[in-house]
């Protein structure tokens, strides 16, 4: 009798965005980024950096223009 492995389920986009954000502050459990090796999605990954990096420059640039206009 062989028992069949099923695959993990995949990472919605959501998670995977989730992720990278926490990545970004630094604050990751070990066994959240050992589960992530197999269930999230390169291209998300790199679409969420990708997003994630955009929404800090822009927040950057409203804080600096915020405080230039005081």
């Amino acid at each position: 009798m062989s028992e069949l492995k099923s695959e993990p389920k995949q990472a919605s986009f959501l998670y995977s965005l989730k992720a990278v954000v926490w990545s970004f502050t630094g604050l990751r459990r070990k066994s959240d980024f050992d589960s992530d090796n197999v269930k999230i999605n390169p291209v998300h990954v790199v679409l969420a950096g990708l997003l994630a990096v955009a929404c800090l420059i822009g927040l950057l640039l409203s804080i600096v223009k915020f405080v230039a206009l005081k």
